[in-house]
C-alpha cells in the first residue's frame, strides 16, 4: 500500500488529511515535529511526504533539503505563504507541487494521486542507469561498479545522481550547489571539487571509454559518457 508521511504540527489539520488519504487507499504516517520528520522518513521511507513549512523545531525549507541530498522521494509543500516568491522558491529547492491553506482536502488527494502517477512513471523510466560497467539504481540509492558495490557518503552520491539525471552536460559549481546543497549553503564553492575528487577516486576503475566526471577548465563539470 502506497505510504503517505503528513508532516503537520497542527492536529485538526493532520487529522483531516489522515482521514481523507486513509478514504483514498493510502497508508498514512503522522509527525507533528520538524525535528521528528527526518527520522520518520527515514524509518518509514514513505512513497510521498505532505511537508508544511512552519513546525517546530525545524522548518519545512531544511527538511526538504536534507530529502533531497539523498532521496527523490515526491514532496508537496503545505502552508499558509502563497506569495509567488514562496512558491519560486520552493520550486526551486525541489518540492514537487505547493498547495496554499486554506485547501480543500478533496484537492490535497488530487494532486497527491497527480505527483505519485508523475513519479512512478519518472522512476519506472529512470531507476537504473548503466554507463559501461557503471550502474546507478536510482532508487535503491545504489552504485555498482563492474559488479562491486561502492559506499557512497549521501553528499556525493547526491551529485552523482544529479550529473547521470543530466549526461554530457556542464554544470558550473555554482548551479551544482544550488541543485545539491541548496540556495542557502553559506560555504565555500571549494566544496564541489573535493566531492568530484572523491567520486573520481571511488570511480577509478571506471575507464574513459565507459564514461568519466570530466573537468571543463572555466566552465565546470559533468559526467562525460558515450553518445548513444
Amino acid at each position: 500500500m502506497t505510504k503517505i508521511l503528513v508532516v503537520e504540527d497542527e492536529y485538526a489539520i493532520s487529522q483531516v488529511l489522515k482521514a481523507y488519504l486513509k478514504k483514498a487507499g493510502y497508508n498514512v504516517v503522522q509527525c507533528f515535529n520538524g525535528g521528528q520528520a527526518l527520522d520518520l522518513f527515514e524509518i518509514e521511507k514513505p512513497d510521498l511526504v505532505l511537508l508544511d513549512i512552519m513546525l517546530p523545531e525545524k522548518n519545512g525549507w531544511l527538511i526538504l533539503q536534507e530529502i533531497r541530498e539523498s532521496s527523490a522521494c515526491p514532496v508537496i509543500m503545505l502552508t499558509a505563504l502563497g506569495d509567488v516568491e514562496n512558491r519560486l522558491d520552493g520550486f526551486n529547492q525541489g518540492t514537487d507541487d505547493y498547495i496554499v491553506k486554506p485547501f480543500i482536502a478533496d484537492e490535497v488527494v488530487a494532486r497527491v494521486k497527480a505527483v505519485l502517477r508523475r513519479t512512478e512513471g519518472q522512476q519506472e523510466d529512470n531507476a537504473l542507469q548503466r554507463f559501461g560497467g557503471l550502474e546507478i539504481d536510482r532508487k535503491a540509492h545504489r552504485v555498482v561498479l563492474h559488479g562491486q558495490e561502492i559506499i557512497l557518503t549521501p553528499r556525493d552520491l547526491s551529485v552523482l545522481l544529479f550529473l547521470a539525471e543530466h549526461p554530457n552536460q556542464t554544470f558550473t559549481r555554482d548551479q551544482l550547489i544550488e541543485q545539491v546543497w541548496g540556495w542557502d549553503y553559506d560555504g565555500s564553492d571549494r566544496a564541489v571539487d573535493l566531492v568530484v575528487k572523491r567520486l573520481r577516486k571511488a570511480l577509478h576503475n571506471w575507464s574513459e571509454a565507459e564514461g568519466e566526471i570530466k573537468t571543463l577548465r572555466g566552465l565546470g563539470y559533468q559526467l562525460s559518457v558515450p553518445k548513444k
